[in-house]
C-alpha cells in the first residue's frame, strides 16, 4: 500500500452501492496518506466508456480493468473478470471480493478500519456479489436500493460524505416498509408477467417493489423456467439498463452479449441510445440474445434437380 501514488482524481461506478462505498473509502484513504481531498467524480458504464482518461494518475473502482486503464501512474481497484494484463498501471483484483471490500481492505492497513465500516462493508459486499445464502441478504440489499432509489450523489450530499452515518439511516426505514407492502404485490404480477427472451433468458417485468428481492424471489421458488432473469430501468438520461441475476453463474455470459458485464450471477449492460421504450428493449433484447440462424439448406429435391440438369448441360 505504501507505493500507491497520489492521485488526480478518483473514479468509480456511479450505479450502486459498491461503486458509492468504494469512492468514499478511497477518498478517506488519500486523506489519510496524502492530507488532500481528492475530487471524486462517479460514472454510469455508458459515459465511463466515453471518458477521456488524461490524468498522469488516478484511482479508480468497481470499473473492468482494460486496456485504456493500463497508464502509469494508475491504480485499478475491481472485482469483475478480465482478461487484459496489466503493464503499467497497477491492478488490485480479487474476484471473491466486493470493490468496497478490496478498497476496506486497504483503509484497514492504513488504520482507517472501524465496527461501523466493518458492518457497512460487509452489507454491500452481499448485496453486491448477492450473496444469496448470507443470513444479512435482504438487509443488505435494502441498503444497495438506497442508492438507486435516491441516487448517488443525492444520498452523498444527505451523509455529508461520511460513510459511517449511512449505518442505521433513517431511510432504511423506507425500504423496509416498501418491501412489507410493495413486495409482494409486485412478486405476484412479476411472476405473472415473464416474457421469454430466449430458451433460458425471461424478462421480468416490474412496476412496483425491491426488484433485487423479486427477481431473488422468483429465483429462489423456481418460479419460472428460466435460469437468467433479466431486468430493465431507465436513467434520468433515458439510457436503457439491463440488469440480469442468476444462480448457477449464468448471467454474466448473457451481459457479456450485450457488451456489459458484472458478476456470475449479477450483471448488467447498457442498451444502445436508440432503445427507449421497455417495447423496444424486448425487442432488441429478442433480437440481440437469438444469433439468426444459419440460411436452410435446399431440400433434397431440388439439389437433385440442380445435379440433374448439371448433368444434362455436359451432354
Amino acid at each position: 500500500m505504501t507505493d500507491l501514488p497520489q492521485p488526480e482524481v478518483i473514479c468509480v461506478h456511479e450505479s450502486d452501492l459498491d461503486g458509492f462505498v468504494s469512492g468514499l473509502l478511497l477518498q478517506r484513504l488519500a486523506q489519510k496518506r496524502f492530507a488532500v481531498t481528492v475530487p471524486l467524480e462517479a460514472y454510469h458504464n455508458h459515459n465511463w466508456r466515453q471518458r477521456p482518461m488524461r490524468e498522469k494518475s488516478a484511482w479508480v473502482a468497481d470499473f473492468t480493468f482494460e486496456q485504456r486503464l493500463d497508464r502509469a501512474g494508475w491504480v485499478v481497484l475491481d472485482h469483475h473478470p478480465t482478461e487484459t494484463v496489466p503493464q503499467k498501471a497497477r491492478l488490485i483484483h480479487d474476484l471473491t471480493k466486493s470493490a468496497g471490500r478490496i478498497c476496506y481492505d486497504l483503509c484497514a492497513e492504513a488504520g482507517l478500519a472501524s465496527p461501523a465500516l466493518d458492518r457497512l462493508v460487509h452489507l454491500n459486499n452481499v448485496a453486491d456479489l448477492f450473496l444469496l445464502d448470507d443470513p444479512d441478504f435482504v438487509l443488505a440489499c435494502d441498503y444497495a436500493n438506497l442508492v438507486k432509489t435516491y441516487g448517488f450523489w443525492n444520498l452523498h450530499s444527505l451523509i455529508e460524505g461520511q460513510l459511517e452515518r449511512l449505518l442505521d439511516h433513517p431511510l432504511l426505514e423506507v425500504m423496509t416498509v416498501k418491501r412489507r407492502i410493495e413486495d409482494p404485490l409486485g412478486f405476484a404480477w412479476s411472476r405473472a408477467n415473464v416474457v421469454p427472451l430466449t430458451p433460458t433468458v425471461g424478462y421480468v417485468d416490474t412496476v412496483i417493489g425491491n426488484v433485487n428481492l423479486i427477481v431473488h424471489r422468483l429465483i429462489e421458488e423456481k418460479s419460472t423456467p428460466f435460469p437468467v432473469l433479466l431486468t430493465l430501468f431507465r436513467k434520468g438520461n433515458g439510457t436503457m439498463i439491463a440488469s440480469l441475476r442468476s444462480r448457477g453463474g449464468e448471467a454474466l455470459k448473457v451481459a457479456e452479449k450485450l457488451q456489459g458485464g458484472g458478476h456470475p450471477n449479477a450483471a448488467g449492460a447498457t442498451l444502445p441510445r436508440s432503445v427507449q421504450r421497455t417495447e423496444d428493449a424486448v425487442t432488441y433484447l429478442q433480437q440481440a440474445l437469438n444469433p439468426t440462424p444459419p440460411a436452410a439448406a435446399p431440400p433434397t429435391n431440388d439439389l437433385e434437380s440442380l445435379f440433374a440438369a448439371s448433368e444434362t448441360s455436359k451432354k
